[in-house]
């Protein structure tokens, strides 16, 4: 995105607005709200040096209004950071269960739990939130009647500090601290204040949300110190609490007007409780939203898939966990033409006989980039035919290759092992918590593929480079974003926040670093081939 700009006061605002593209803003382009971040992608050297406004952020990000065009004329290329983001959740099934929401009309007064906080206004709902690292959903729900009206996605706007938990971590223990903070509150309330716009609905008749996502993105949320998430043994202050026998739970309970979130003064914003380390309150809502407590005698494994892909394998009794230090790659980071699940990406692909690529976009329209779904295909489709060896060489010996000619997309070597080391992430924890519990993929009866482009993966190709381990492709059940649906799930039910209490201190989480062989798995995993058995020895895999 960019255009010819043609006077040296004129900002990167100003090329939006010819070009029609929303950037969001509440100060009137004083730079006080710091709301639109851009990210330039071609041209940083003809803009002007950073204002005050804009020390917070670091290259490639400048604010919009802002940046000002040192020469006439230039041409700059910018992309907004906050963009909407195709919905990856399927629409819930008609509830028949009873709900027990903590928010409840009792005599015409809205109470929650037992504490009246006004009488009536006319609707009562509640919001689920997962946030995520790459990406933001929220589902605007009736807590009477248990249905949800609607849901949004949008890119998560923090992407100025890193793509990945620990830059986050970084950036907000730096002097910046607070940013990471503020721009996702202001992205919501825009979402919701357009949301309530649209349901006809006051702000004040929203008494609760329920906020999940990994340890870093749920405490940023609340305002606090992440700086203990980033540093061994890797936990939230709220857990090294709970450790300590000074609270118990890591679950945080604020009022909206404490966060200046768009909702009833008086609403409760409830953090969910975490797992341990890393893994998250979104993976506590993935277990909700599945159902899994490990007591039945299936083996049942959750690959929640993202910047930070979690793992959890249950049965016999127990549940296992990890977190994966993936990495952006899969989710439209560091690859050159990675994008996000949004309009234009190529989310399936497939090599033809002649030598070209299928392709389908999201909304069919003109390919801009290649998502998850679509990086799958791709590196399956070129191992497959030989053009790619197991290690991302390309057979011919180029650096790259063309996906798309009629929009210019290629695909790199560069490209190639970015993916590799993500992919190897992944690799690597599901190994070590299958080996963990004493499973082998075989015995796994169910895996659960959930995250953000679960619902469009290619479960074979997934498969044949090793992103997901050797379950038998037919019991690979794909959840879409569960984690928001456990979210809704807690939302709507006092009686699961309890259970999910019990469950998550019952959660035995595995620090893969310290596995003594930690390092060969995350190299042979950057492999792109089937996984080997996780109970073979090392050199049982080699031979494998």
């Amino acid at each position: 995105m960019g255009g010819d700009l043609s006077a040296p006061a004129r900002t990167l605002f100003d090329d939006a607005d010819e070009l029609a593209l929303q950037v969001p803003t509440s100060c009137r382009r004083s730079g006080r709200c710091r709301e639109c971040v851009v990210e330039v992608t071609a041209g940083a050297e003809l803009l002007g040096p950073r204002t005050d406004a804009e020390e917070f952020l670091r290259d490639p990000y400048r604010l919009a209004c802002q940046a000002a065009i040192a020469e006439p004329g230039a041409r700059v290329e910018f992309a907004v950071l906050r963009r909407r983001l195709r919905i990856l959740t399927p629409q819930p099934e008609p509830r028949t269960d009873p709900i027990d929401p903590m928010v409840r009309v009792a005599g015409g007064v809205v109470h929650y739990g037992d504490e009246p906080i006004e009488p009536r206004r006319g609707g009562v709902y509640g919001l689920a939130i997962d946030l995520g690292t790459t990406t933001v959903v929220l589902e605007l729900v009736d807590l009477e009647s248990g249905q949800t009206l609607e849901v949004v996605a949008l890119e998560n706007p923090q992407r100025f500090g890193g793509s990945d938990v620990m830059s986050r971590i970084s950036y907000d223990g730096g002097p910046a601290r607070g940013e990471l903070r503020q721009a996702v509150r202001k992205a919501l309330n825009r979402e919701l204040r357009d949301l309530y716009d649209r349901r006809g609905i006051d702000r004040r008749e929203v008494y609760e949300a329920v906020v999940v996502g990994n340890s870093t993105m749920r405490d940023i949320f609340f305002g606090l110190d992440v700086t203990s998430i980033g540093q061994r043994p890797y936990r939230s202050l709220t857990e090294h609490a709970l450790l300590a026998g000074e609270r118990d739970t890591t679950a945080i309970v604020r009022q909206a007007h404490e966060l200046g979130f768009k909702a009833n003064t008086r609403a409760r914003i409830w953090g969910a409780p975490l797992v341990a380390s890393h893994v998250g309150a979104d993976m506590a809502a993935d277990l909700v939203a599945l159902g899994i407590d490990g007591l039945g005698d299936e083996v049942v494994a959750v690959v929640d898939v993202g910047t930070n892909t979690e793992v959890v394998v249950a049965g016999g009794g127990r549940l296992v966990a990890a977190s994966c230090p993936a990495g952006p790659a899969f989710e439209g980071g560091l690859v050159t033409y990675g994008m996000a699940g949004e309009e234009g990406a190529i989310e399936s692909l497939a090599l033809r006989e002649d030598g070209t690529f299928a392709y389908e976009t999201i909304g069919g329209v003109r390919a801009r980039g290649i998502c998850g779904s679509g990086l799958i295909d791709l590196l399956a489709e070129l191992v497959s035919a030989g053009w790619m060896g197991p290690k991302g060489q390309f057979a011919d010996g180029t650096h790259a290759l063309t996906v798309a000619p009629d929009a210019g997309i290629t695909f790199s070597r560069a490209d190639a092992s970015a993916l590799a080391q993500a992919k190897a992430a992944n690799a690597a924890g599901q190994w070590i918590v299958l080996r963990t519990l004493g499973v082998d993929p075989p015995d796994v009866d169910r895996l659960y593929l959930a995250g953000g482009f679960a619902n469009h993966v290619n479960v074979e190709h997934a498969i044949e480079i090793g992103f997901l381990a050797p379950v038998p492709a037919d019991r690979v059940v794909k959840a879409g974003n569960a984690a928001v649906r456990g979210a809704r799930e807690l939302l709507l039910s006092a009686s699961a926040r309890e259970r999910l209490e019990q469950l998550v201190r019952r959660v035995e989480h595995v620090e893969l670093e310290l596995a003594p062989d930690f390092f060969d798995l995350f190299v042979e995993g950057c492999q792109f081939k089937p996984l080997p058995s996780a109970l073979a020895g090392a050199d049982d895999r080699a031979a494998a």
